[in-house]
């Protein structure tokens, strides 16, 4: 497990998931700040949450595979993708990087700006079971689109994953983003009670080191649970229902445990699986020299 450690490539993949979660934050909270000349809407935030996770998953997939997520690194983990030390360096990573964007976003920002920096909460009297619920779902169809668009065992056309991934995550928000820091501004303007306009369900995390992150810099962890527990339930019902059910890897169960304990990888796991197949065929009888047949 500990030649991980040593590795340059792993301490590159955990700086790149540090980053990419910062610039995510930064951007993806930026799009929700509360600009009196222009207010944003629910399109405006659910892009910029997909603009930004596309940006990044092309900017660093190739170096750490571009989680920038808690629950897509624990769903990984659960479908024999990164060893147990790789995840937790990357969780540590997503969630000290989200804070941080969060908070560099917070000092930029005036403070009748800000708001509640587009903080997640249970909104329109949805009940904790509800949103915990509503959560896992979001992040179930997330995690399996980004299994499903970076299997490198597909023959098909898939695209580009970024692309894919993107569109994911604005899909989410489309249906879970909440504009609680628009109600106040919307309640002045047409001298309506603020609850009028608590619409949807918890803001749409899907993203638990996005969720911490706000609460962090805001002080404010009401139902923080909610934004953990459902996430990390979806992204792992999602890698069981990929990884185990719809398209199992040839992996055996010791395999799968090295991957789990982090061994040193003497080779590719799927170059194993050719060089068997090979090595089958060339002791089958039907490949064998035509002089040694007649001798057999």
């Amino acid at each position: 497990m500990m030649w991980e450690l040593r590795s340059v490539a792993f301490t590159r993949a955990v700086l790149a998931e540090f980053l990419a979660t910062l610039i995510f934050i930064f951007f993806g909270l930026g799009s929700s700040l509360n600009w009196p000349a222009a207010p944003p809407n629910v399109l405006q935030i659910s892009l910029a949450f997909g603009l930004a996770i596309a940006t990044m998953v092309q900017a660093v997939g190739h170096i750490s595979g571009a989680h920038i997520n808690p629950a897509v690194t624990v769903a990984c983990l659960v479908g024999s993708h990164v060893s147990f030390l790789r995840a937790v360096f990357y969780v540590v990573a997503q969630v000290v990087g989200a804070v941080t964007g969060a908070a560099i976003l917070h000092q930029l920002t005036p403070p009748h700006v800000r708001g509640s920096l587009a903080i997640n909460r249970v909104h329109n009297n949805t009940t904790s079971g509800q949103a915990v619920t509503m959560e896992m779902f979001l992040t179930f169809q997330l995690v399996l689109c980004i299994f499903a668009s970076t299997d490198d065992r597909r023959s098909d056309t898939v695209g580009t994953p970024a692309l894919s991934i993107g569109f994911s995550v604005t899909l989410g928000h489309l249906l879970g983003h909440d504009h609680a820091h628009l109600n106040v501004i919307f309640a002045h303007a047409n001298k309506m009670h603020p609850s009028v306009f608590q619409i949807y369900h918890t803001g749409c995390s899907m993203n638990p080191a996005r969720s911490f992150a706000a609460a962090v810099v805001m002080g404010d962890f009401d139902s923080q649970w909610v934004f953990w527990l459902g996430p990390m339930v979806g992204a792992v019902v999602a890698s069981l229902i990929y990884n185990y059910a719809l398209f199992p890897h040839a992996k055996t169960l010791s395999e799968r445990l090295a991957v789990f304990k982090g061994y040193e990888p003497e080779e590719d796991w799927e170059e194993r699986e050719v060089r068997r197949r090979q090595s089958m065929e060339l002791h089958s009888p039907q490949t064998l020299p035509r002089g040694v047949m007649e001798k057999v």
